[in-house]
This record gives C-alpha cells, sequence and structure tokens, in this order.
C-alpha cells in the first residue's frame, strides 16, 4: 500500500550498538511514500523542514502531498525502531496467563494440543489471530515470528491477516509428527512436507514482501528424524529461515536424549543442537528459542553455525523452565533477540519481555557472575537491532538509517503537573510518570520498567500507519 511522503520531527532513540542508544534531538526523519527513510536532518524545525529540506528531496512539486508529524515541543515524547517479537505462538493466544502449574510437556497436552487442533476451523481462527495482530501492534510489534498451527488453511490465513493488518511477519506452518494426540499431528514425513509447501506457495502467491513463510519444526521430539531430515533439505533448497525450539526444559533434553542416539542420526554426539545439526537444519537462518540450558559444546556449535536465539525470559521463568545465560550467549558471539513467547510467557509486549531480560539477567548474576547483568541500553538492542538480525532484516529495520524502512513507534510519557496531577487526559499516558527533571536515559528507564500499551501512541510499518492509540 503506498502512503504519503512523511517528515517526523522530533526525538529519535535508538541503539547505536549493544550498550549504547542514541539521541537524536531537534532532528527531522523523511520517508518517502514507499516508507524508506531518504534524509535525516538535524537541528530541524517544522519551518526549516518545509523551506529547506522538502525542496532538497524534490518533494515541493508533483502529486504526491507531505505530511509532517512534529513533536518537538513535547519532551514526553519521542520515536522509537517497532520492536521485533522473535518468538511467538500465535495460535496459542487465547491461553496467555492460563499455563497453569504444569510443566513444559504436560502444558502442551493439556492446554496447547487442544487448542491448536480446534482453530483447523478457518472462523475461530480468524478471530484469534485478528485479534493477536492488533494486541502485538498495539504493543509496538512491526515484525512477528509467528507459529501457526499444522492446518494449511488456517496457516495461510494467518499470512492473509498479517498482510491486510500491515504488520512485517514470519509465518510458520507448525510440522510435528509425533509425540502429539492422534487428532494433531502430521501423517507422515512426506505428508508435512507437502503440506509445509502448500503454505510456502500460498505466501509466494500473495506477491508483497511484508510476510515471509518459515520452516517450522515444532522441536526435535514432536518431529521423526526423517521428518527432520526432509525439512532440513527443504531449507537448503529455498534458502527460507527457519524456527524451532531448543534446550528450554531439561526433561525435554533428556527426551531428546533417548528419541535421537546418535547411532541413528550419525550426529557427533547426542546433544539438542547436534541433532538439528545432523539434520541439515542448523544454518544461519535459524532461529532457536529458548536456550536455557545448552552445553559449552552445543553453543559453539550455534555459534560455528551462525544460527540464532530467540530469549523468552517472561516464558522461561512462568514454566519454569530455567533462566538463560544470554550475556554467555552474547559473548559466544551468537547473535540474540527477544520472544514474548505467548501462551507460555503471559504478555504480548517485547517492552515486558526487555524488562523481564533485565530481571533474569540479574538472577543468573546471583549465581556468582556479576558480569552477567544486562542493562536498559542491552535489552533495548535486543528488541531491536538484535532482533532484527535474528529474523534476517537487519539492513531494513531495527533503527534509524538512511535506506532503512520506517518501521517506528511514537512513545508517549505521562508528564505530572504542579499539582501532582497528569496533564492532558486522565490517565492517558499510562503508568510512567515524568516529573520535568528526568534526563533522558532516565526517561527511557522509567519506560522500559514501567511502560506499557498506553504509551505506544502510534505505530508505522513500511511508512503505514498500522496502530493510533484513541
Amino acid at each position: 500500500m503506498q502512503v504519503k511522503r512523511q517528515i517526523f520531527i522530533g526525538t529519535f532513540i535508538h541503539s547505536s550498538s549493544l550498550t549504547k542508544l542514541e539521541y537524536l534531538h531537534n532532528t527531522a526523519i523523511a520517508v518517502s511514500s514507499d516508507g524508506i527513510i531518504v534524509a535525516i536532518e538535524p537541528e530541524c524545525d517544522a519551518s526549516k523542514a518545509k523551506s529547506l529540506l522538502v525542496p532538497k528531496l524534490g518533494w515541493d512539486s508533483g502529486p504526491v502531498s507531505v505530511e509532517i508529524l512534529d513533536i518537538s515541543s513535547q519532551n514526553s515524547k519521542f520515536f522509537f525502531p517497532g520492536f521485533i517479537d522473535t518468538h511467538l505462538h500465535a495460535s496459542q493466544y487465547p491461553n496467555v496467563g492460563i499455563f497453569g502449574s504444569s510443566t513444559l510437556l504436560d502444558w502442551l497436552n493439556t492446554y496447547t494440543f487442544p487448542l491448536e487442533a480446534s482453530l483447523a476451523d478457518t472462523q475461530k481462527a480468524k478471530r484469534v489471530y485478528t485479534r493477536v495482530i492488533r494486541k502485538t501492534l498495539s504493543h509496538g510489534t512491526t515484525t512477528a515470528a509467528y507459529y501457526a498451527t499444522i492446518s494449511v488453511p488456517s496457516t495461510n490465513l494467518l499470512a492473509d491477516l498479517c498482510v491486510s493488518a500491515g504488520q512485517r511477519a514470519l509465518v510458520g506452518r507448525v510440522c510435528m509428527d509425533q509425540l502429539g494426540p492422534d487428532n494433531y499431528l502430521d501423517e507422515s514425513p512426506e505428508q508435512s512436507l507437502a503440506a509445509t509447501k502448500e503454505c510456502i506457495e500460498h505466501i509466494a502467491s500473495l506477491n508483497q514482501s511484508l510476510v515471509r513463510p518459515v520452516i517450522t519444526p515444532r522441536f526435535a521430539p514432536a518431529c521423526s528424524l526423517p521428518l527432520l531430515r526432509k525439512l532440513g533439505d527443504l531449507a537448503r533448497e529455498t534458502a527460507l529461515p527457519v524456527q524451532t525450539h531448543i534446550s528450554e526444559n531439561r526433561n525435554e533434553i533428556k527426551l531428546v536424549k533417548e528419541l535421537f542416539p546418535t547411532s541413528a542420526t550419525g550426529a557427533r554426539d547426542d546433544s539438542y543442537a547436534g541433532v538439528y545439526d545432523a539434520a541439515g537444519l542448523l544454518n544461519d537462518k535459524m532461529i532457536l528459542a529458548h536456550a536455557v540450558h545448552l552445553t559449552e559444546s552445543e553453543a559453539d556449535l550455534i555459534s560455528a553455525r551462525k544460527a540464532k536465539v530467540s530469549h523468552c525470559p517472561c516464558s522461561n521463568s512462568a514454566i519454569t523452565s530455567g533462566a538463560a545465560k544470554v550475556r554467555w550467549l552474547l559473548e559466544k558471539g551468537i547473535v540474540t533477540g527477544l520472544g514474548t513467547d505467548m501462551s507460555g510467557g503471559y504478555s504480548p509486549s517485547v517492552l515486558e519481555a526487555a524488562r523481564h531480560a533485565v530481571l533474569v539477567s540479574r538472577h543468573v548474576a546471583m549465581d556468582g557472575d556479576e558480569k552477567a547483568k544486562l542493562s536498559v541500553e542491552e535489552v533495548l538492542y535486543l528488541a531491536t537491532r538484535g532482533g532484527a538480525e535474528v529474523v534476517g532484516l537487519e539492513k531494513k529495520v531495527g533503527g534509524f538509517e538512511v535506506g532503512m524502512e520506517w518501521d517506528a513507534q511514537l512513545v508517549g510519557l505521562g508528564v505530572v503537573d504542579e499539582d501532582g496531577e497528569e496533564e492532558g487526559s486522565e490517565g492517558e499516558e499510562g503508568n510512567v510518570d515524568v516529573f520535568g527533571w528526568e534526563t533522558w536515559p532516565e526517561k527511557v528507564a522509567k519506560w522500559v520498567y514501567n511502560g506499557d500499551d498506553r504509551n505506544t501512541r502510534k505505530v508505522w510499518v513500511r511508512g503505514r500507519l498500522v496502530h493510533e492509540r484513541k
């Protein structure tokens, strides 16, 4: 969808590195009608934008109008890159918050598989998927790596709805031919592969570039070795991304060792990562969710293959899986992003995942590894540029640079007046209170620890306004 040429003026905040946020004040960013950032002009107000920047870009003639959004006078508002959720199950959204006291494998049988199976009903699936797309957009998630179900029509519907809503997404049909209930399994490796190809072809037929297919073996225990190998061959043939789970839970790891002995896989060892590697799946386009209990050799293998990790702190805590050692992963050279992992995780907010990533890192540090602690700056990097690299979009999104696409959110914080009341509409800006004496890093920290969707005023994907809080 073509949009107007746009100029945004105000404060822009993004990650310039893992440990540093860059603050661009009194700046104008010009976005073309196809959603590409074409100019970043410092010390530019609305007057200069109209008199200098518009002519400089050649936008002062022709039928396409220029829209200007100026927030420079509002010190409680800023533009931030859209969040990238590198791991979530769209089909499980109705179950957020009801994971109960189950362990991972019990939780799958009690809650997950029955719900996913029921979404073969596309009317029910439309209701669920429409809501999860709207909900994630409202929290500033401009890109989502979605798992659907084993149903081809349901998976195709999710892709259609993402395109319609304007959300950037990876959409994967779940592949599983063992471990699940009889009514929710692929019939054979061959049937699973054929169904996956149907979904890939459907997304290709949509003739757009926002939504991409992703090969999705649920996790090793749910897939036979022949199926994993067929999906590995498909990954090589198509160069498509792959997403799955790894080392989330100790009982799950034990099960992998039982199901995939080295005598069958030909792997160098019986590790979880070794199974994926032997199947030809472990490559630089693979997204591995959780990675809580990786061994040293597994991490070295993942790093060598340049596979990526989606850190899901809310889910890992909620299901009592464990605390992933993110600093250790980063030091191994493993690219890492954040995932909400609904419905193991209870929130659609990547901002929530960011604050929990900070807290989980402090729990890791309590075991004696002081350097394990992550900073606000680091988790915001994981939520944006790190996530972009995980899903293979690092050249397109995750920051504000000329040539990148305008995937962004306008964040507004609550300003407290002299009477201790919030300025403007009551409760308009949510749970973050700004008194006026905070520095910008302090404002951002308040947002990370206290913010929610009420602070997400507007959201754009490739220049298109896809969410606005009324």
